[in-house]
């Protein structure tokens, strides 16, 4: 036997020397024993005796239990209750174990309840051991941070009845009797009382004997069995027997000699939880005693024997932390008793309560810490503390209270000893907020505003104990049935998070938890407690990012849950630009990367979470200072989402069920979640007459389209301008420095609706490299939408007369896009040249009008309107000493814009009628009226007869009016080609036909019986009478010939 095994003889005396080391509980810990059993105001102590009872007849000798009666002294009693244990020791077996009178209350004394009183001084009284790793406080220290009386295990030893060893020959008869047992089966209840009461008595040799520890020692398992068998086979609906009792003494007494037999294997950890719960499940005392009444057992008392067994079980959980330097035998008996504290059921709840209470109590007075630290639960510790302090049983609520009051004086102890050296004034400022409360708080108002529990630890708890903190309140919420207790969680969770600010880590862990309990909790105050405790984690700058992330991988359309936090988030209002902003950045930053295969499920969840965020009005000052840039992003997203669908989205896998990911991808689409935040959005800023503005012109279906998106922008754009020109001018300088940022769609959008706002007289404010020159570098642009953009700015712009002179630099380029295919191109550079046409020089002006005439035949109609508009103003803005320059252009166009007024578009034949006019003006001739006949040549010959007489003599020798005319004939467009051949006919009779023949009408003829073949009746009507014209003309002989005849025969006359 080792020395070191048998030094320890010294320490013990008595068959329970350690057990009462412990100090005794305040008259009302009794309550939670058996609350309602016995009146608060009756102070009896509760003493539990072992050695007989009623149901067992006397013992044989060589089974006699060799322990003392006496187990706790009374230390508030003094040699009065001294002198009354030694006859109580004696007293028969009905009052040694269900006497009324006296019941054991663990650990605790009448001044134990008492105020804290915290001291910084205290700090500088710690004592270093000769171990670096070792921290030792002096006695008075503890006295008086806390106000607990501090008594040490010696101290305790004082009280204790010392009895002399036992002799060797009783020793063996013990091992003996035990080893029977070990042999045999354990039937009645005087074997099972006997083998325990022997077993409890041998442990008292074991600091002394070699033979009893190496006994004890090789036959742990067999112990262990037998416990594990005698609990499994005591009824768990009732209480008629003492073996419980005697089990939790027994495993008590070899704690206390270090033989732990709930620590270490499997089945050790089984006996644990099996005694726990045999206890904590046990029905409570009411039904015991009706129990009883209807199942008379024995001369046993229920009430009684429940009492003793369930302080027996607190002396067995205190004995396990009277010596636990590494606070793990505390993490041991937190992870049993945890399940019972959340218990549904009140009496298993308040049981639990009460045990863990004692412990706590306990483990202060005994308190020795030495590192390593084993317990790493102090958070969750105090979390469901805090909870059962808030607990609608107010006895179980005071109990908790002293059980947190004692839990602090731990955690002050805890974090001094393995607090960082270099860190030490940390510490120091957490004390002293720490006394700053508790000067405010007593212990009573623990269990009254249980949220002050969160203010009182917040200062000691590290950001991994602040997280178990959070946790457990809610991961408490779903099992509370008590409104009040929810609501104490509810200010619990808004303390701490207030509290702590800035000191979590594992945020998303406790997002994931409010996300999935948010629903499960049903009183709408918690919910909003709830609600507001993310609401202060997304203020917080370090956490809103994290927040945001979390709270957006979740399944849109958001559901009743997530779509109610978005709507009622409780932020004060310095943070509600900040949380806006980050959302919004969240979405931009989808829009900044290329265009790739898939959306981004970040930017559709986004959206989502802005149009909930607008619908609940919760960060409305927000949204108006961010009002640019929230509806510049969300038309930028609108154009990312035209077309696609769910499936074109990269969902995270996952997050859908392969049953509801067909539903969504059928249902919703990312353009529905941009569309529905952008109406939002217009509807929470006051801008109602936009929004009516846009629904009336079919704007938000313009902004769907693929190919009309640019108007839907451009119309949205011009009704904010009309309308709100405030809003508008913020969004132009916010457009300024992002339109050259972004993929294709992104600068698309923003230049759209930049160009709109450049109609504004604030745009000549802008300088040109943020105008003109962006405008400039958009026209070399590859894609045609940019380059129509650019005209568009370019035309606001010109009217700017500040800014016409850097336009017009542009000529040679804008001259240029009239050759273009696309139609809007050609439109707006004759747009921009209509205003630019009086300052631009003839040879520019004659280039020009070249290119314009080439454009009066196009076929499409605006073309052909303004073109020929375009070259009416040129001709007016040719100045007189450049006539001569452009009289051919003028001339070369009569014919075109005279036909042209037969035009089937209204438009271009009274375009063109207006210009002819201007042409004759110019040539300074005067049209005939019939020119502006609005009805069809056709129906009206002699009007066309005067209207082609007149240009036939004008034009002859100036131009081929037939071959130019005898072009249109093949035009496209049938009233062009009737109108042609009419006037041919008609030409052909009023020219000078010796010119006529000369050139031939042979070619004129060819053509004119081809039209003869035209499958429209009219044509081929006009086209026989131009040819008989056209055939008479060519069938009259040469009026020189004629004259030539005529001479030679006056000549043959006679004189």
């Amino acid at each position: 036997m080792p020395l070191a095994r048998r030094a320890r003889g010294s320490r013990l005396a008595g068959s329970r020397v350690a057990s009462t080391s412990l100090p005794r509980a305040t008259a009302h810990s009794l309550r939670g024993a058996g609350r309602g059993a016995l009146s608060s105001s009756h102070a009896q102590r509760l003493t539990r005796r072992r050695h007989s009872s009623e149901q067992i007849p006397p013992r044989p000798e060589l089974q006699t239990d060799f322990r003392s009666g006496k187990w706790l002294q009374e230390s508030a009693g003094g040699d009065a209750g001294d002198s009354q244990q030694a006859p109580r020791a004696g007293m028969g077996s009905k009052h040694r174990i269900c006497s009324r009178e006296e019941v054991v209350i663990p650990c605790a004394s009448d001044s134990d309840s008492g105020s804290v009183d915290l001291q910084l001084s205290n700090l500088e009284d710690i004592k270093k051991g000769p171990s670096s790793l070792e921290l030792t406080v002096l006695d008075s220290d503890i006295s008086d941070i806390f106000g607990l009386p501090k008594e040490s295990l010696t101290d305790s030893f004082r009280h204790l009845t010392h009895q002399g060893p036992l002799g060797e020959t009783t020793v063996e008869k013990l091992i003996e009797s035990i080893q029977e047992f070990f042999n045999g089966e354990l039937k009645s209840e005087l074997e099972k009382l006997t083998f325990l009461r022997s077993l409890s008595s041998l442990s008292r040799t074991l600091p002394y004997d070699e033979t009893t520890e190496s006994f004890i020692h090789s036959h742990i398992a067999d112990i262990v069995h037998i416990l594990n068998m005698l609990v499994e086979e005591e009824p768990l609906h009732s209480l008629f027997s003492p073996v419980r009792q005697e089990v939790f003494v027994t495993i008590t007494d070899l704690s206390y000699q270090d033989v732990h037999l709930l620590f270490g294997s499997e089945d050790r950890v089984d006996l644990f939880s099996l005694i726990t719960k045999s206890i904590i499940t046990l029905p409570s005392v009411k039904t015991l005693t009706q129990l009883q009444e209807v199942m008379p057992s024995g001369s046993y008392n229920s009430e009684c024997l429940y009492r003793q067994t369930f302080q027996a079980f607190c002396e067995m959980l205190q004995s396990l932390v009277v010596k636990d330097p590494h606070l793990e035998n505390l993490d041991t008996i937190l992870k049993h008793i945890d399940p019972w504290v959340q218990s549904v059921k009140d009496h298993e709840r308040e049981r639990a309560t009460i045990s863990m209470a004692q412990v706590l109590k306990c483990l202060s007075r005994h308190l020795n810490l030495k590192l390593p630290l084993q317990f790493q639960r102090l958070g969750h510790l105090v979390a469901l503390m805090a909870l059962l302090c808030g607990d609608p049983l107010k006895e179980l609520a005071k109990e908790a209270a002293e059980g947190t009051h004692y839990l602090l004086h731990i955690t002050l102890r805890l974090k001094y000893i393995t607090q960082d050296k270099k860190n030490h004034q940390s510490l120091r400022r957490a004390m002293k907020k720490c006394q700053e409360l508790l000067d405010l708080y007593s212990i009573k108002q623990f269990y009254s505003c249980p949220f002050k529990i969160a203010q009182v630890f917040e200062v000691f708890l590290n950001s991994n104990e602040l997280c178990q903190f959070v946790m457990t309140i809610l991961d408490g919420l779903k099992n509370l049935k008590h409104p009040y207790t929810q609501q104490s969680a509810g200010e619990l969770l808004i303390t701490l998070v207030k509290n702590a600010e800035s000191r979590f880590e594992k945020v998303p862990e406790i997002m994931g938890v409010i996300c999935a309990q948010l629903s499960l909790i049903s009183h709408p105050r918690v919910r909003q407690q709830v609600i507001t405790t993310v609401s202060l984690f997304l203020s917080r700058p370090k956490y809103t990012d994290i927040v945001i992330n979390h709270l957006l991988c979740h399944p849109v359309p958001y559901d009743r849950c997530l779509a109610e936090l978005w709507r009622t988030l409780e932020v004060e209002l310095p943070s509600t630009t900040w949380i806006l902003w980050r959302l919004l950045r969240k979405l931009q930053k989808c829009h900044n990367v290329p265009t790739q295969e898939k959306m981004a499920y970040v930017a559709v969840a986004a959206t989502d979470a802005l149009y909930e965020v607008f619908v609940g009005n919760r960060l409305r000052a927000a949204t108006f200072r961010l009002f640019p840039q929230l509806l510049m992003t969300l038309l930028v997203q609108i154009h990312h989402s035209i077309g696609l669908t769910m499936s074109d989205v990269a969902i995270p896998s996952g997050l859908y069920t392969e049953q509801e990911m067909p539903s969504k991808v059928a249902t919703i689409t990312p353009l529905c979640f941009a569309i529905q935040a952008t109406k939002a959005l217009l509807f929470r800023t006051l801008c109602w007459q936009e929004f009516h503005i846009m629904e009336k012109n079919k704007g938000w279906t313009l902004l769907a389209g693929k190919d009309c998106h640019l108007q839907g922008v451009s119309l949205l754009a011009n009704a904010l301008l009309e309308k709100n020109r405030l809003l508008a001018h913020k969004v132009m300088y916010l457009l300024v420095p992002l339109l050259n940022r972004g993929n294709d769609k992104h600068k698309l959008t923003s230049a759209g609706f930049f160009v709109e706002l450049l109609q504004s007289p604030v745009a000549r404010r802008l300088p040109s490299i943020y105008s003109i020159v962006r405008l400039t570098d958009w026209l070399q642009h590859g894609n045609n939408l940019f380059r129509i953009l650019a005209l568009r700015g370019l035309h606001y712009l010109v009217k700017h007369q500040k800014m016409r002179e850097d336009i017009k630099k542009l000529l040679p380029n804008i001259l240029d896009l009239l050759c273009e295919t696309d139609e809007k191109i050609v439109l707006l550079a004759i747009q921009i040249l209509l205003q630019l046409v009086r300052t631009i020089d003839v040879t520019t002006l004659t280039a020009m009008m070249r290119t314009l005439f080439s454009l009066f035949d196009d076929v499409r109609p605006d073309v052909q309107h303004f073109s020929m508009t375009l070259f009416g103003a040129a001709i007016k803005s040719v100045k007189y000493t450049d006539k001569k320059r452009v009289e051919n252009q003028v001339l070369d166009s009569l014919i075109p814009l005279l036909l042209y007024s037969q035009d089937e578009n209204d438009a271009v034949a009274k375009t063109s009628r207006r210009v002819l006019t201007i042409c004759t003006q110019f040539l300074k001739w005067r049209l005939p009226h019939e020119v502006y006949y609005k009805g069809p040549w056709y129906s009206n010959p002699s009007e066309v007869g005067t209207i082609c007489k007149f240009f036939g003599k004008k034009l002859t020798g100036k131009v081929d009016i037939l071959a130019q005319t005898m072009m249109f004939s093949r035009n496209a467009k049938l009233p062009i080609r009737r109108a042609a051949v009419l006037c041919i006919g008609l030409f052909s009779k009023y020219m000078d036909h010796s010119e006529l023949k000369i050139k031939g009408i042979d070619w004129i003829e060819d053509d004119l019986k081809d039209l003869l073949n035209d499958p429209e009746p009219s044509l081929r009507i006009v086209a026989s009478q131009a040819l008989f014209r056209v055939q008479k003309v060519g069938a009259e002989p040469d009026p020189r010939q004629t004259f030539c005849r005529l001479w030679k025969l006056m000549g043959c006359l006679p004189t």
